[in-house]
């Protein structure tokens, strides 16, 4: 097992970090807020051009054709600026979902367009407050036809279809429905991060395609490890970034005539930062390579990394808030990007419970011995 980013890994994070470095920045981000702007749609296009929303799309389906822990280096970045475009929502949910489920006329009509950019993708699993399941399920498809609520869902004001996790003959399923369309109506929703717009789903007898080449819950299963995986990385970017914000402000702020940063309790907190961050990147790590070269225990990795990153992110983004002291809490100061990612991401694909319970199934399913016939 590889726990080190190979030379073209390392190469694809530095341009995707050059290019985050110089177009998200926190003016940028600011702007965009005060503009009640759902995305940055000029860095999207760029993104498009450069091969990085198809990093890890096949070829064949107008992708550039890496792996999975290509798109874990970008979603690192993402997570490093806070990225305001919707590629987690597009590419590690969307475009993940037909190629786990779709046929192969349904990856050739859908893939091409989201590697493009020219489509924008997002999943609808939550129906209101509650983490995602897969029983219960209120929206139904049936003769390719949807009906319905999703919320909150994310990116959903500016997508173009939707991924839409239904019930189908009384068994979970997954449905590619275009939002464009009489059945359909979208209405934004206020979330507590300004930079991730959501909105409510409703369906109407709208039209609809089953994603069936996988079953239903299997290929969640599948979605949601992968989704968990890239959702780490983003949120090991996002602690590493509080994490040197932090540290920054602590060397140039002086108290009593001495710098913050030399204080014993500021090391200390620091070093505990430092400490849940590497723990968070290995883990992370870890659960790449096992994506990547499809070995037995992804679910476990997946939520062990997931569990490790959620805490690492909110540490830090939380110690960057306290260690500004009263200018981390206004507009000026950058520390809110973060405190309000860490916070959203925290129960984004369910909560820190939900993901402990789920790795302690795992484990539980793994050293329980098989019964005799």
């Amino acid at each position: 097992m590889s726990l080190a980013l190979n030379d073209t890994q390392r190469e694809l994070k530095g341009q995707v970090a050059s290019l985050l470095a110089e177009r998200a920045t926190a003016d940028s981000l600011r702007r965009l807020i005060t503009e009640d702007a759902s995305w940055n749609e000029g860095l999207w296009r760029t993104f498009a051009d450069l091969g990085f929303l198809g990093a890890a799309i096949p070829e064949a389906y107008g992708g550039v054709g890496l792996g999975p822990t290509e798109l874990c280096v970008i979603a690192e970045e993402m997570g490093r600026t806070v990225a305001p475009i919707p590629f987690f929502s597009s590419i590690c949910l969307t475009a993940e979902a037909i190629l786990i489920a779709g046929s192969e006329a349904q990856k050739a009509k859908w893939l091409p367009r989201l590697a493009s950019g020219e489509v924008v993708g997002t999943l609808a699993w939550t129906e209101g407050p509650g983490a995602p399941r897969l029983t219960g399920l209120a929206t139904q498809l049936a003769n390719n036809r949807l009906s319905g609520s999703k919320s909150p869902v994310p990116d959903a004001t500016i997508a173009g279809i939707c991924v839409v996790v239904v019930s189908s003959g009384g068994r979970p399923a997954l449905a590619v429905v275009e939002l464009a369309q009489p059945g359909v109506t979208v209405t934004p929703m206020r979330g507590f991060d300004q930079l991730r717009h959501h909105a409510r789903l409703d369906f109407v007898d709208a039209s609809a395609e089953l994603l069936g080449a996988v079953d239903g819950a299997e290929a969640l299963r599948r979605l949601e490890d992968r989704a968990a995986i890239y959702e780490a990385f983003e949120q090991v970017g996002g602690t590493e970034a509080a994490l040197y914000m932090a540290r920054d402000y602590t060397l140039q702020r002086y108290i009593f005539g001495r710098q913050l940063a030399s204080y014993q309790a500021v090391k200390h907190n620091l070093a505990n930062t430092l400490v849940s961050l590497e723990l968070a990147r290995s883990n992370a790590l870890a659960a790449a390579d096992a994506l990547e070269s499809d070995a037995p225990g992804v679910t476990a990795s997946a939520a062990t990394a997931r569990l490790a990153a959620t805490r690492a992110y909110e540490t830090a983004a939380r110690e960057n808030l306290q260690l500004h002291g009263g200018i981390g809490f206004t507009w000026a100061a950058n520390c809110h990007f973060h405190y309000r990612r860490a916070r959203l991401l925290a129960l984004n694909l369910g909560s820190a419970e939900v993901w402990t319970d789920r790795l302690i199934d795992e484990l539980r399913a793994r050293n329980t011995p098989a019964r005799a016939a």
